[in-house]
């Protein structure tokens, strides 16, 4: 009889187990979709970055339960703009962070003196798009197109200029950096290290090369032939995390065979 009474017992501890486990399944899957871009306010166009923590990242602090809640993180694409469409629908306080003039200023005294986040309705199963203009540090233009050299190397030519007149966000220019890949995916974060090719300058030396036209060349010798090669040319100031700005990846064919 005891062994039956215990057979029940557990029988019941089961059941029970299975009911609440059933019952936190069945809570909603986000649904809703954030998306949007992030607008250099120079150009009008989505900002050149790269992917993940060294570019464009989305700040969301989600305020429908909690003042102080937990960060959540979203990483731009390459060419500036975001899309999550697993997102819990709520209220959310949303900052973009990157190469660009913080969006939220602090005072040397603690005090909040720009804040230019949005604090915006998500709503579950919606799209709902929010776009960001910035300022960023640098501007990076291609100057015409890349060279291929006798030798089989490549050089390109840039001009780098200041993306903002806001004299408290114009740190010196640390480095100008020649990305080269064969994906059209690259930056800081990917890049082929046999022939792409970094330029480091000190102190105030570079800028002295705002406006000026910079060249660059690949390192390492030849580039194969018959292949496709990505170059993107980005430049960093010493400030924050030094993140790069960047143009636009440019495509070269190399002729011949391997």
């Amino acid at each position: 009889m005891k062994r039956i009474i215990n057979y029940v017992k557990l029988l019941s501890v089961l059941i029970l187990i299975s009911a609440c486990s059933t019952e936190l399944d069945n809570y909603p899957e986000p649904d809703a979709t954030l998306q949007g871009s992030i607008i250099n306010s120079n150009t009008g166009e989505p900002l050149q970055t790269e992917i993940g923590d060294r570019g464009t990242r989305i700040k969301l602090l989600e305020l429908s339960w909690n003042d102080n809640p937990t960060p959540q993180y979203l990483y731009s694409m390459q060419e500036g703009t975001y899309n999550n469409n697993k997102i819990f629908g709520g209220t959310y306080n949303i900052i973009p962070e990157g190469a660009f003039v913080p969006l939220i200023q602090v005072s040397s005294e603690g005090d909040t003196i720009v804040d230019q986040s949005k604090i915006m309705e998500v709503p579950s199963n919606e799209i709902t798009t929010v776009d960001f203009e910035v300022e960023p540090f640098l501007e990076v233009d291609w100057v015409g197109e890349p060279v291929i050299n006798e030798d089989g190397t490549i050089t390109v030519q840039v001009r780098v200029t200041r993306g903002t007149d806001n004299p408290n966000f114009q740190p010196n220019m640390n480095a100008v950096f020649l990305f080269v890949n064969n994906t059209k995916y690259l930056g800081d974060n990917n890049w082929d290290n046999r022939y792409s090719n970094a330029v480091v300058y000190g102190g105030t030396s570079g800028n002295d090369l705002f406006g000026e036209v910079i060249s660059l060349t690949t390192r390492g010798g030849a580039l194969p032939k018959g292949r496709d090669f990505y170059f993107r040319v980005g430049a960093r100031t010493d400030y924050g995390l030094q993140r790069y700005n960047y143009n636009e990846p440019f495509v070269v064919s190399i002729p011949g065979n391997e």
